[in-house]
């Protein structure tokens, strides 16, 4: 006969109302992704403190915002040749051990051009010459990192480190520039190269005490070269993977360029001064945060990702027409707002998905193609700049997000499998 004491608990246990949990950091209780995330941070922030002492520096030099915007443009093209390459090394090599190099590269040149700086030695040249080394390290360094995650965190808890990971990025992408043009002022352009290598010693020492799985063995047996074929062919041949893919890559080339066009908007549409378009400029930044961690508190309760991925397309598009029209300012700094919101949304659920379903030694050579997004930015950016001079900026961002409109519904339409996936 059963204790009536016990069978008391568990009645009380039973009618008891269930906390909820918002599990807004539980990837973060897992050591390694712990690592893998302040490494993020300290990463990121690097980078942007380093964009804006190179544009600071260059405009200082020579006064072009051609060559500006030409350097600019040099930092990403990169990402078309070297993130192939880094996918196939990230299926071939020891991740752990390709992370480290590329640290130290990014630190031995960072304390370079500190050095040049300080000697007063610096040449324009100097400044091409190390975007284009940093680029191409990014370039190999970010397919590799984002193949690790799944080997950190238990399934359960993907879709919550993507979407800290995510926050991590956006986080310092608002701060960063902020804090590059405060330690100018501190320390100093120099000084800002030598706090850059700093932040590659924490990415170094968050490295050396994770622990990453060994890389699956089987791309070892064949080249290189039938690595990366194979990668090619994985991605076109998988009706899932393909319509993934394609909701990763378009709307990155063919809608994310509106920031492009923020200038445009800041002075011809909204009519603001230089402190309206900072704030122009940040909204996307402040949705893609709160999105960030929105998914990554409710990311056990989300099943299917797919259906959040089409409606996030959808509604990013319709933000896009919403912003596009306005011409006032509050409603064009919410519209941006839940721009980020939606863009994050998307791109936090294709990111996982992705991470699911690609075996373990694939991921590497499939999320190298999911990176070429930076380096195709340029080519829409372009695209917009073109067709905002004949057709005028709101109607570009109009039609960009038709754009994104469509695709949605074309996937619905051709994949509609798409809308049932889930973790």
């Amino acid at each position: 006969m059963e204790d009536p004491t016990t069978i008391h608990q568990e009645t009380l246990a039973q009618t008891r109302p269930r906390r909820i949990r918002l599990g807004t950091f539980s990837s973060l209780r897992h050591v390694n992704f712990r690592y893998l995330w302040f490494g993020t941070l300290f990463m990121s922030g690097g980078q942007w403190i380093q964009q804006v002492t190179l544009g600071w520096l260059l405009y200082d030099l020579t006064g072009s915002s051609i060559l500006l915007g030409a350097l600019n443009g040099l930092r990403v093209f990169p990402f078309l040749i070297a993130s192939p390459i880094a996918g196939v090394a990230a299926d071939r090599m020891n991740r752990r051990s390709l992370i480290l190099g590329t640290q130290y590269v990014l630190m031995a040149t960072a304390i370079g051009m500190g050095m040049l700086v300080a000697s007063g030695s610096l040449q324009v040249w100097h400044l091409f010459a190390f975007t284009v080394v940093t680029g191409f390290t990014w370039a190999f360094v970010d397919p590799v990192r984002q193949s690790v995650i799944p080997n950190v965190v238990p399934k359960s808890d993907l879709m919550n480190a993507v979407a800290l990971n995510s926050s991590a990025f956006n986080l310092t992408k608002i701060l960063g520039p902020s804090l590059g043009g405060l330690l100018i002022l501190w320390f100093g352009t120099a000084g800002n190269f030598f706090v850059q290598s700093l932040a590659y010693v924490g990415v170094l020492l968050a490295m050396y005490w994770i622990e990453i799985p060994p890389t699956p063995g089987e791309a070892r047996r064949s080249s290189a070269l039938a690595n990366l074929k194979e990668g090619l062919v994985y991605v076109w041949s998988n009706p899932i993977i393909f319509a993934l893919m394609t909701a990763a890559l378009v709307p990155r080339v063919f809608a994310m360029p509106y920031q492009t066009l923020m200038p445009v908007f800041q002075k011809d549409v909204l009519g603001v001064g230089p402190e309206g378009l900072g704030m122009l400029l940040a909204a996307p930044g402040i949705g893609a945060i709160l999105a960030g961690l929105f998914l990554a508190t409710l990311a056990n309760r989300i099943r299917h990702q797919g259906f959040v991925l089409l409606g996030s397309l959808i509604l990013l598009g319709v933000m896009l027409n919403v912003f596009s029209w306005t011409r006032s300012f509050p409603m064009a700094l919410l519209a941006l707002v839940g721009i980020g919101v939606f863009q994050i949304f998307y791109m936090a659920t294709t990111h996982t998905l992705l991470q699911v379903i690609v075996p373990d030694q694939l991921r590497g050579r499939v999320m190298s193609i999911y990176a070429l997004d930076r380096g195709l930015m340029p080519a829409g950016a372009l695209v917009a700049g073109v067709s905002s001079h004949y057709i005028g900026a709101p109607m570009t961002v109009s039609y960009m997000g038709l754009v994104v409109i469509v695709l949605a519904l074309l996937l619905l339409w051709r994949a509609p499998i798409i809308r049932n996936l889930g973790i």
